[in-house]
């Protein structure tokens, strides 16, 4: 202690025939190395959760809604597994998505088309249907389900990002033609399109995970074709490379979601 007291300057013990005592510079040193041990022991637990996965950031690209379904279901699963793993979550088309996992601007993503990479894994997770919002005194709302024949003469509202382009090609592949009704194109998100529909402008083209938000004036229909309703696949992109360690645990909640697709890893 002695030599302690040499180092640092000053007195850190009054020592008496009646025993050893704290000085004011002891007090405040004493205070201060356990402050110290203690932010230690905090920043030593803080990076064992980290490396177990337990806490941190995830970034996940999205490209479907969260108002319900399957990405809802597992996102709030993993909130309850991982409370203290904040969760990012990035909007925007396929192309955009798949460029920013390669960039490892982003973690996860979860869109509806084939992205083969070099360097990429993916997992086929869930797949959603296909549905149209109609104004509640549309004719067609008063039918159980809705053909794609049925939209040749509607008006679309159609969003130029998100799934749009994906929408508008499988309309042209179901109607069979290049034109195939009024196309009504808007910058805007899903929450508006939607009470955009309400308000009697046109009819838009999404996938059941939208049904879980009501909107008024807007009802819903499963569309269909000759062999059903038409669904829509959804795959989970990532880099084989990613050193993320919150993103194997969050892998792990989806393969236990589905294990019958547990398997179905494309090569990286």
């Amino acid at each position: 202690m002695r030599d302690l007291e040499q180092e640092v300057g000053a007195t850190l013990f009054e020592r008496t025939n009646g025993g050893t005592r704290l000085t004011p510079a002891g007090q405040e040193f004493l205070e201060a190395a356990r402050r110290i041990i203690e932010e230690t022991e905090l920043m030593v637990s803080r990076l064992k959760t980290r490396s177990r996965g337990e806490s941190g950031r995830l970034t996940i690209g999205v490209h479907a809604s969260l108002s319900a379904g399957n990405l809802r279901a597992t996102l709030m699963e993993h909130r309850r597994t991982f409370p203290d793993v904040e969760i990012h979550l990035v909007d925007g088309s396929s192309e955009h998505l798949i460029s920013d996992v390669a960039s490892s601007a982003i973690d996860v993503a979860f869109v509806t088309e084939n992205h083969p990479g070099r360097d990429d894994k993916s997992l086929s997770v869930w797949s959603e249907r296909v549905v149209v919002a109609l104004p509640e005194d549309h004719p067609l709302a008063s039918r159980e389900i809705v053909h794609w024949s049925e939209l040749r003469n509607e008006a679309l509202l159609l969003p130029q990002r998100g799934h749009g382009p994906e929408f508008l090609k499988l309309l042209v592949s179901k109607v069979g033609h290049p034109d195939p009704c009024r196309l009504l194109r808007h910058d805007i998100g899903l929450d508006r399109l939607l009470r955009l529909v309400g308000a009697g402008w046109g009819v838009l083209l999404a996938l059941e995970g939208a049904t879980g938000a009501a909107y008024p004036g807007v009802t819903y229909r499963e569309v269909h074709d000759a062999d059903g309703p038409t669904r829509v696949a959804f795959r989970a992109y990532w880099r084989q490379a990613n050193c993320n360690p919150s993103l194997p645990p969050f892998l792990d909640i989806l393969r236990e979601r589905y294990p019958d697709l547990s398997g179905a890893l494309a090569p990286g």
